[in-house]
């Protein structure tokens, strides 16, 4: 039987990034509601699918498995939750060799850690989180019919799936070496605490390494893709060096955060090809990834580097079309009931 791995971050899309930007939150019920939906997508397969989810304190996965179609045999996996992004990173880690795609409610944050722990695993990720640049704004019914169809094997997964690369960050620290790795960017900020972990004022960012790069996308990703846009099948990435906009050779409007636009200063923009690193001084400040502040440096050289060969992300809408050409979607009449 085809397994299928479903993770729903009950803290995604809620941050302060959301209610200071004025943009929608993404509330608990909405997340119900959509993993609802991608277990009902699951029945487009013609085949039965077993659904491993998340557990969570909140009753997202509690009612994923209760309104499953009687079709889908839905549990939920047995671990400890400890209510952060421990979780997420557990149950990727159980879903690596247990499941034929996993699914993965959440922004880029999120998606990062399922990734980091899922190795080869087939991933949708659908955006249910507040920075969005990696997963998609796709319906879940939709994400669950594309998974059903990798899962059971009616579609490729080598036909409809890239690998998207990651930014590895190593700090130089007095204290030793400290790493981190973001998915959509890892970026430097000059502020010397972490606080909400929200990178909220473009004016503290001092710039980074971006992954992908578009004027569509949020954040650092965007700040970068108003001058070069990148795609995330692109190899390498870019490094944006940010310089207040009275003294800074480019500016650039860009949306810097849910609901929230800006003018920033750029004083350069360069391609990076994959493993060519970009180096930051940091004397007093903090590494982030995806839009999140992470690590607290002081006195540190920290060193930037697109990665190759990072999640295998499943294109939800090729998925879909190769279903139909392979005929993952036709049913026989008479096991329907009907007379030919």
């Amino acid at each position: 039987m085809a397994t299928l791995g479903l993770i729903v971050n009950p803290a995604a899309g809620r941050d302060i990034r959301r209610l200071t930007g004025g943009a929608s939150v993404v509330d608990n019920y909405a997340k119900r509601r959509v993993a609802e939906c991608v277990c009902d997508g699951l029945t487009v397969a013609g085949e039965p699918v077993e659904v491993l989810v998340m557990p969570d304190r909140t009753g997202i996965a509690d009612h994923a498995v209760a309104k499953a179609p009687d079709e889908i045999d839905a549990t939920t996996l047995e671990m400890p939750i400890e209510e952060n992004a421990t979780d997420t990173r557990r149950a990727a880690a159980r879903f690596r060799d247990a499941v034929d795609v996993a699914v993965v409610l959440g922004g880029d944050g999120t998606t990062r850690d399922a990734a980091l722990e899922l190795g080869d695993v087939p991933l949708v990720a659908v955006s249910t989180g507040t920075n969005n640049v990696v997963p998609a704004a796709v319906d879940g019914t939709v994400a669950g019919a594309a998974a059903a169809l990798v899962a059971t094997g009616t579609v490729a997964a080598e036909t409809v799936t890239t690998r998207h690369g990651t930014v590895e960050a190593r700090a130089e620290t007095p204290t030793g070496e400290r790493r981190l790795t973001g998915l959509a960017a890892a970026e430097v900020s000059s502020k010397s605490f972490i606080g909400t972990r929200a990178l909220l004022d473009p004016a503290d960012l001092r710039g980074g390494v971006v992954s992908q790069a578009h004027p569509g996308d949020i954040g650092l990703p965007a700040v970068a893709g108003a001058l070069e846009p990148l795609s995330p099948t692109d190899p390498g990435g870019i490094t944006v060096r940010l310089d207040d906009p009275a003294d800074a050779p480019r500016s650039v409007r860009a949306i810097v955060a849910p609901g929230v636009t800006a003018t920033v200063g750029v004083a350069s923009c360069e391609r990076l090809e994959p493993n060519e690193s970009a180096t930051f001084d940091v004397p007093d400040g903090v590494v982030g990834a995806d839009g999140e502040r992470e690590l607290e440096l002081t006195d540190a050289m920290v060193e930037l580097t697109p990665v190759p060969d990072g999640p295998r992300l499943v294109d939800v809408h090729a998925t879909l079309e190769a279903g139909a050409r392979a005929g993952g979607f036709e049913v026989d009449a008479v096991d329907e009931g009907r007379t030919e």
